[in-house]
């Protein structure tokens, strides 16, 4: 008898259903949208949500950097150039919604081929904007400035363009040289010295128009001579009154001079 109850009571085990423990579909913490943030920087990063902070103060769930942090914090940035000396502070500033419009950066090219795509979002276009480009660099080995963070839009995106380039000549005394006179001369000349890397924003027909008469028009050259005007007692074939900027930028120098032009100076 106990052996037959005992074969039934192993059949009844085996022939119920087994019991399935509910999963937990719902957890907090895989809900939490994560925070993407910079990466370049070895003691700073930026979130997506305009905070600036360490690698250690993130929280550990989100991701993000703490809340109480200040949102687009712009320290070391120049708001009149749009550059600033710290990658992760030149993140956090663009992404304030008062400087850069979403319709604006989301038509940019993310590089210049017809085939590239444009920047899916703002945070895409300000951390992919103030990593070093070609517009930050002089010689292809050098920095224009310590600045050289900027989330401005490119030249053919804004309207300020020429406005944002001549904010970067505040503070330089920009000087007409004489005939065949070199930048160094000139600047000397005025008790200053010739900064180089300002060249670049000077290099520019239209910023040349606003100095000099240009009533030649201006054409791309070769030169270390220039951004320089074409004397008007040149030679024809030189054409006369004529503004001329050089195409590779390797080639500013303060010392270069030519006996037909004269040079449109940077002087501090």
């Amino acid at each position: 008898m106990y052996i037959r109850g005992l074969i039934f009571w192993c059949l009844l085990v085996l022939h119920l259903p087994p019991r399935v423990s509910a999963i937990r579909k719902n957890i907090g913490f895989l809900g939490n949208q994560l925070c993407r943030t910079t990466v370049q920087g070895r003691y700073l990063l930026s979130d997506e949500n305009g905070r600036v902070c360490d690698a250690l103060s993130l929280d550990p769930q989100s991701r993000c950097c703490p809340m109480k942090g200040e949102r687009f914090p712009c320290k070391g940035c120049n708001l009149l150039s749009q550059c600033c000396n710290s990658y992760e502070y030149c993140v956090s500033c663009c992404l304030n919604p008062s400087t850069t419009l979403v319709d604006e950066v989301t038509k940019v090219k993310m590089a210049k081929t017809a085939t590239s795509g444009t920047y899916p979002s703002v945070f895409d276009f300000c951390s992919g904007r103030c990593r070093h480009n070609s517009g930050s660099v002089v010689h292809e080995n050098a920095y224009i400035s310590e600045f050289h963070h900027c989330f401005s839009l490119p030249s053919n995106q804004s309207v300020d363009d020429h406005t944002q380039l001549e904010a970067r000549l505040i503070g330089v005394n920009v000087v007409i040289g004489g005939q065949g006179e070199s930048c160094d001369l000139v600047c000397k000349s005025q008790g200053q010295s010739c900064i180089v890397n300002k060249l670049l924003v000077l290099n520019q027909c239209e910023i040349m128009k606003k100095y000099m008469s240009c009533k030649g028009g201006c054409l791309a050259s070769v030169g270390s001579d220039q951004p320089a005007e074409v004397v008007d007692d040149a030679p024809k074939d030189l054409n006369p009154g004529t503004c001329l900027y050089t195409k590779p930028q390797s080639m500013l120098s303060c010392d270069g001079s030519h006996p037909h032009t004269q040079r449109l100076c940077p002087c501090a």
